[in-house]
């Protein structure tokens, strides 16, 4: 940990430094309206902490010259984005990649490498992702994470025995399905929407989340558990349509490059205060924490990121094995 918050520290001078010389390119930009699609909604804690972020560097580093106007799931659904984007209907998407595994399940992949943003560029993480997607027409502009750990599930009743989940029904998306599994429940799919309704009649016994989010959605009034340990990663996206970075000039990118990789340093530092502050929020509401076995919890990482690389795997076949492996030989997944 000494020797990531150093390294990210180090990145923050050399950012600081790049930003003085982005901030000289700012006179030579032409002045560019982009549009935005965005996956949540402008309240959602993963939008609303990285969304206007972002925006508002891009706006700081080109002088204003580069403006963008966001547009949310209310005028296109969020798993039907992406190819309104790849298609030129908006110019940049604002997603978490596991809404379009259906598509290609390397974007995926980020929530299984390990949580250093500056090694994960040193290493050639984020060139590999960025050549997949721009194969499909789309630019990877920035892939922040929501705190240096993701998740954890959310129980109505606390975990007494060993496989911890065992005979729950539990809520998750394709990346969850293997862990829980493992753990003795079944996973059930269901919009975010129905989640409180669910949990509140009993149809599930619990739901597998990120550390934030909980507390906006008012799980507090209904559940009484929270588990321990945390695991794996949240890694949120930024793409661009291809054609329309290509169409930029090149002041006006270095400036949305730049822009993505101090908020990729930035997230992480913020999600955990903020998760540390979330989870103080639901502790005073009366949620308790429940602990896995120890040998569970030992295996929860293992668990978590194998699980999310066989979705890819299946997916994406070869290209994401490759990147699988570039991830391990730097030691940053299983």
């Amino acid at each position: 940990m000494k020797k990531l918050k150093n390294k990210i520290k180090h990145c923050a001078i050399l950012i600081a430094v790049a930003s003085t010389s982005v901030a000289g390119l700012s006179s030579e930009i032409e002045a560019q309206e982009l549009s935005m699609l965005a996956g949540y909604p402008s309240n959602f804690a993963w939008y609303r902490e990285i969304g206007p972020a972002f925006i508002d560097r891009v706006d700081e580093l080109s002088s204003g010259s580069v403006r963008i106007n966001v547009h949310g799931p209310d005028v296109v659904p969020a798993f039907e984005q992406l190819q309104p984007v790849q298609a030129g209907a908006f110019d940049l998407l604002f997603t978490h990649p596991a809404y379009h595994s259906g598509t290609t399940g390397v974007g995926l992949s980020i929530d299984a490498i390990d949580v250093n943003p500056i090694e994960r560029r040193e290493e050639g993480i984020i060139d590999y992702i960025d050549e997949h997607y721009q194969e499909r027409g789309l630019k990877l502009i920035s892939a922040p994470s929501t705190g240096t750990k993701g998740f954890r599930f959310y129980l109505r009743d606390p975990i007494t025995g060993e496989p911890g989940l065992e005979g729950r029904r539990i809520r998750g998306t394709v990346s969850y399905q293997s862990m829980i599994e493992e753990l003795g429940g079944a996973q059930v799919n269901m919009p975010v929407t129905d989640i409180y309704t669910a949990l509140q009649r009993g149809v599930i016994d619990g739901a597998a989340w990120g550390l934030t989010g909980a507390s906006d959605l008012q799980w507090h009034e209904i559940i009484g558990y929270m588990t321990d340990p945390e695991f794996g990663q949240v890694g949120v996206m930024i793409f661009m349509n291809l054609d329309r970075w290509n169409s930029l000039d090149t002041a006006a990118q270095e400036v949305l490059v730049e822009a993505g990789k101090q908020i990729e340093v930035d997230s992480v530092a913020h999600f955990d205060a903020l998760q540390q502050k979330e989870a103080d929020f639901l502790k005073n509401n009366g949620v308790q924490i429940t602990s896995f076995s120890q040998a569970e919890s030992d295996d929860h990482e293992r668990l978590w990121a194998e699980g999310v690389w066989k979705v890819a795997e299946e997916q994406s076949g070869d290209d994401a094995r490759k990147l699988r492996e570039l991830a391990k030989s730097a030691d940053m997944s299983y």
